[in-house]
């Protein structure tokens, strides 16, 4: 991809939702990236930052107050600007919010950043199944966050009656408006939900995260069952099970229409897509890499590779999703008969959603410096 762009998630729910521990687990389990995470913290004694900071040294906290009540977004977009220089060499940045934070607006800070080095991640929701009713009670507000979910994690489901499951699982899918669901307990889920997995082999130089201890895991506050220590190495192999993940390929071209009419009518559940796409005749000089989270959208063109073999590549990763439909679906995006050629009208659609921003070079990164795990110089100043 020609323009190197980090993903920024926003990782949200309310007070005692598992949002730190899933957070500890996404960086115990990096499949080989390197995390930026941003902790913003309610009140004066920075707890979550102070629990993620314990165990990984390249954390930011924000303070005091939360950040959503920021007037311009200033001090959000001065760590990012920080964040994704190509010295520091991150592969996608967490933001931890508030339990008391407005995600929509924690998003919309993201969507008007001037940053062009960052692309939305995706807004996922924890949910504390346990307390599920409780939480709607005393934070109504809960339904909107849900609504605007691209990804929610039911998590505690292992203190739900299995009888009661369907019926919050049902509920819960009844305010996300479509999100991919994926059930969890202690915050155990699989890394390749939020960003692409590495070979292990590349883990050497990264920031501190295989080092971590294996401590019995916490669920905000609350011990674990003693066995599950044992059950989360296990199982962890098998937390593919929450979702689905559906690989497309194609050496027949796929017509620009007829894939925006798939992605604009793409089913419920259906998290991310992500791959290399050919068009053809309608721009013969060009790939376009994809990326899809929740309902946005975004297409990067970069000249094809000369060793490269032409074709269409794409994966897809949700949850209920059905497998076969969307191979059909996309079958029918193929262009087995083209009739038009170079950059017209059939490939407007496309350019919409085409970001023209160029990521600004780091005048002060130094090829060396590129693989250096010190993060904290880099911010500290």
């Amino acid at each position: 991809m020609s323009k190197r762009q980090i993903p920024v998630v926003v990782l949200a729910g309310f007070l005692g939702s598992g949002k730190t521990t899933l957070l500890n687990q996404l960086l115990r389990h990096s499949g080989g990236n390197r995390i930026g995470v941003v902790v913003n913290d309610f009140g004066a004694i920075e707890i979550d930052a102070m629990s993620v900071a314990g165990q990984v040294g390249s954390t930011v906290s924000l303070g005091n107050g939360c950040l959503c009540c920021a007037v311009d977004g200033s001090e959000l977009d001065a760590y990012l600007e920080k964040l994704t220089r190509p010295s520091v060499g991150l592969d996608v940045i967490v933001i931890e919010a508030s339990g008391l934070a407005e995600p929509q607006e924690l998003v919309r800070m993201l969507l008007a950043s001037d940053n062009p080095n960052i692309v939305y991640g995706g807004l996922v929701e924890v949910v504390d199944g346990a307390e599920f009713d409780a939480t709607r009670d005393k934070h109504p507000e809960i339904e909107r966050h849900l609504a605007l979910a691209d990804l929610v994690v039911l998590n505690k489901t292992d203190r739900v009656e299995p009888e009661a499951l369907p019926r919050l699982r049902a509920s819960v899918e009844g305010f996300a408006d479509g999100a991919a669901i994926v059930e969890s307990t202690y915050g155990r889920i699989d890394p390749e939900l939020l960003f692409d997995g590495k070979p292990k082999g590349e883990r050497f130089g990264q920031l501190s995260f295989d080092d971590l201890p294996d401590e019995d895991l916490h669920e905000d506050g609350e011990g674990e069952d003693p066995h599950a220590h044992h059950a989360h190495h296990a199982h962890h192999a098998h937390l593919h099970a929450a979702y689905d993940s559906v690989s497309f390929t194609s050496d027949v071209a796929l017509h620009p229409r007829r894939l925006l009419d798939f992605l604009d009518e793409r089913p419920e559940g259906l998290y991310r897509i992500k791959g290399f796409v050919d068009f053809g005749a309608h721009d013969p000089r060009n790939r376009y890499t994809l990326h899809a989270v929740g309902r946005f959208l975004r297409f990067y063109p970069e000249p094809w590779p000369g060793d490269a073999e032409r074709g269409t590549q794409l994966v897809l990763i949700g949850s209920g999703v059905d497998g076969s439909a969307l191979h059909t679906a996309l079958e029918r995006c193929r262009d087995d008969e083209p009739q038009d050629a170079g950059l017209e009208e059939v490939m407007w659609g496309v350019l919409r959603y085409v970001d023209e921003r160029e990521p600004e070079p780091d005048p002060e990164s130094e090829p060396e410096a590129q693989a250096g795990p010190d993060l904290e110089p880099e911010l500290a100043e």
